[in-house]
């Protein structure tokens, strides 16, 4: 990593904005295409009191509303007033507000200042990435989708099909995954033997992926996590 005073949280809905498929079509001719962006006060309360709720269980001291309500008066407007709402209930936790915009710019300036981040689909997708690429790229960042009665864990980064059966991706994001499953079905202690033994590998360097400056395989790398267990 670039980086080592830096630990976010990314809170992205995952179920509203633009990446509903709602009111996608072209024109006959090709020649112009659209699409709808759907914001719910419904979704934007559970995604925004989640965030909260998440912060004040892990201890962390701001949460940081990502939007564009400035242009996007309707929806990310909505998603802001319902976030302010919500913000208003939790007075032992710092809320502040930031354009996408101004908030990619502060990652890449001044990452240490974020703490947990909450948005709309879309931004967080595109945030999330960002986020990645401060701590040492996608193979390093592990994804929870959270439900209320379902959960599924999984790399941030799906799959990646040009170097599929080549035994050189880093799994170390889908490790990570299976620690936070671990941690959601409060299992910690479990979670943290791995999450040490992650770590413990990564800190020696040796058998490590290309990412990470070695030149171990896959399942080298997996097989050193393993032996340290």
């Amino acid at each position: 990593s670039r980086y080592d005073n830096i630990d976010i949280i990314t809170v992205r809905e995952n179920t509203e904005g633009m990446y509903s498929g709602a009111g996608q079509k072209r024109s006959d001719d090709n020649q112009s295409a659209e699409a709808m962006s759907i914001i719910t006060r419904e979704g934007a309360e559970r995604i925004v009191k989640f965030a909260f709720e998440l912060a004040r269980q892990e201890g962390r001291r701001k949460v940081t509303i990502i939007h564009k309500a400035n242009i996007l008066k309707s929806t990310s407007g909505l998603f802001l007033e319902v976030a302010r709402e919500v913000a208003s209930r939790y007075p032992d936790i710092q809320s502040e507000e930031m354009i996408v915009d101004a908030a990619c710019m502060n990652l890449v300036m001044y990452p240490e200042r974020f703490d947990v981040m909450v948005t709309t689909n879309l931004f967080g997708d595109i945030l999330s990435d960002l986020c990645a690429g401060l701590v040492g790229g996608l193979g390093m960042a592990p994804g929870a989708n959270i439900g209320d009665g379902a959960a599924i864990f999984e790399a941030v980064h799906g799959s990646a099909p040009d170097i599929a059966g080549k035994n050189i991706a880093n799994p170390t994001s889908v490790i990570l995954a299976s620690i936070q499953m671990l941690e959601y079905l409060g299992m910690q202690e479990k979670a943290e033997r791995i999450r040490e033994a992650v770590r413990a590998t990564i800190e020696s360097g040796d058998r490590v992926t290309r990412d990470l400056g070695g030149n171990a395989s896959t399942s080298e790398f997996t097989q050193s996590i393993i032996d340290r267990l």
